[in-house]
């Protein structure tokens, strides 16, 4: 009954090992204050205060409010967030709201999404040189001198 006999092999996984599974809900019509700790993933549809510390996935639905420091592998926003996240890849989606700070590997937003808050990028990657190529330094150089006569000048000479 209630599913207590299935095999846990069938949970499936993400691309870390970790279980891609939603395990904690709170419901639209829950109101809830407190810390959420899980090695799986959740899902929040009402409102939620405190703060959220999962190895897996956590979706904020449309019409969520969530006020927390959230970590989390991947979060997916449709809702509203007040506070900083800390994981892997953050979607905000076209309701999302976001005030807080991000540090993330990857950041993707909708059209229409709303992010206040600084982002951090944990990925080291050099930023690219900036001069001209290498055929158009000595053309840069060159210094045309060109002398302008006016209409008056040309007309005396």
């Amino acid at each position: 009954m209630f599913g207590r006999g299935r095999s846990t092999e069938s949970t499936p996984k993400a691309a870390s090992g970790r279980s891609a599974r939603i395990e904690t809900i709170i419901g639209p019509n829950a109101y809830f204050r407190g810390d959420i700790q899980s090695d799986g993933g959740a899902r929040i549809d009402g409102i939620f205060e405190g703060t959220i510390d999962i190895t897996g996935n956590l979706i904020v639905s449309e019409g969520a409010k969530v006020i927390a420091d959230i970590q989390a592998n991947n979060v997916s926003i449709s809702g509203a967030i007040k506070g900083d996240i800390d994981g892997n890849k953050v979607e905000i989606l076209e309701s999302g709201r976001v005030w807080g700070n991000l540090k993330v590997n990857s950041l993707l937003l909708n059209e229409g999404a709303f992010l206040r808050g600084q982002t951090t990028m944990q990925a080291d990657v050099e930023p690219p040189l900036i001069e001209p190529p290498r055929g158009k330094r000595e053309e840069a150089a060159t210094v045309v001198d060109v002398e302008v006569k006016t209409k008056e000048e040309t007309e005396t000479d």
